[in-house]
């Protein structure tokens, strides 16, 4: 079943190759685009499937060599080409049942990062602006776009709360991960006694929703807009730019301010309301939850949380997958090097992926 199901994959791969040739499909090309892409993301699969068959190919007449009449010395060598070849058709193997996993529709998109601070009042906010600064940094490392569609800073320099657009390539893959409740301890800066506190931050990594993904009435919105003002209540201009966007049959609001522009503001708080539909609409496709991004981020709570950053013993660590960051690595990590655990928790659902498969 497993082979018959790669076979009719390659031969699928293999019109598509033929395809590519005729020049009426050239011709059209909005056919061809979509027949290259369909070609692009079957070639791992297939090329893996090839490299799979050829070591089989190889096993079977090291092998064979073993059933004639041989020198002892040219059977050592057979079977110690038997025990390698086993384990290379082994690792191919796993590796093309992961590739035949169903793909995540999402992994392609931008997406929205979502921050927020939880429990834990001046602290938490401090946190959500060394949390913002750490996906910023990584997003340079991988050459990816960030754009601050909207924030709320705190009195001491923190942030209540931000949400920025990241694009670039695969950028829901690499994040998806990342939603849920970041925990930190340490001493903070308001504390003058030296006691550690602890704090919680939420984050949503939500995929970008293009309009043709989420379509939006116009008549189920209402939209106020009113006067931009920063920490303290002063005013940031004096023209009312900022917008306050409700989408009236799910409730859903979202402001933004950040722009002096009334149709900069709207077109980025669109932007966020077509996202959050987006999620909404896949939560109760999957018939997780009944209220909105709840699934990612819970309540703030500091006991929902899936990572804990940990300033006194110098550790970070992911409790979904016991894997943890200490000392310099920890800094370097809150400087934006998160791939290790980034590769780590993809494996670990991969790996989940397959046992229910």
């Amino acid at each position: 079943m497993f082979l018959a199901r790669l076979e009719t994959i390659e031969h699928q791969f293999e019109d598509l190759e033929q395809r590519l040739t005729h020049p009426e499909v050239i011709r059209d090309q909005e056919l061809y685009q979509k027949s290259r892409k369909e070609h692009a993301e079957l070639a791992p699969l297939v090329q893996t499937f090839r490299r799979y068959r050829q070591v089989q190919k190889e096993l079977e007449g090291s092998q064979a060599l073993l059933q004639e009449e041989a020198e002892e010395e040219l059977k050592a060598l057979a079977r110690e080409e038997i025990e390698s070849l086993k384990g290379q058709a082994g690792a191919l193997e796993e590796e093309l049942r992961l590739l035949l996993l169903p793909k995540d529709p999402n992994d392609e998109k931008n997406v929205l990062l979502e921050i927020r601070a939880g429990t834990g009042g001046e602290e938490a906010a401090l946190f959500v602006a060394d949390l913002f600064r750490m996906y910023s940094r990584l997003a340079e490392r991988h050459r990816w776009k960030v754009e601050v569609l909207s924030h709320s800073p705190s009195g001491m320099g923190g942030l209540k709360e931000i949400i920025a657009s990241i694009s670039g390539d695969r950028v829901y893959s690499r994040l998806k991960y990342e939603s849920g409740v970041h925990r930190v301890q340490r001493v903070p800066v308001t504390e003058s006694q030296g006691r550690i506190h602890t704090s919680a931050v939420t984050v949503a990594i939500l995929p970008e929703a293009e309009e043709v993904d989420v379509q939006i009435n116009p008549e189920e919105l209402r939209i106020d807009v009113f006067r931009s003002s920063g920490p303290g209540g002063q005013s940031v201009n004096t023209t009312d730019s900022a917008v306050r966007v409700t989408h009236l049959p799910t409730g859903l609001v979202v402001s933004c301010q950040d722009e002096k522009s009334q149709h900069k503001n709207k077109a980025k708080a669109l932007k966020v309301l077509r996202s959050r539909l987006l999620d909404l609409k896949q939560q109760e496709q999957h018939q997780q939850i009944a209220q909105e991004r709840k699934t990612q981020v819970g309540t703030g709570d500091r006991s929902e949380r899936i990572r804990t950053y940990n300033f006194p013993q110098s550790r970070i660590t992911d409790h979904r997958i016991g894997f943890s960051y200490h000392g310099l690595k920890m800094e370097a990590a809150l400087d934006g090097e998160l791939d290790e655990i980034i590769q780590a928790l993809t494996t670990h659902h991969r790996t989940l992926a397959l046992q229910q498969a």
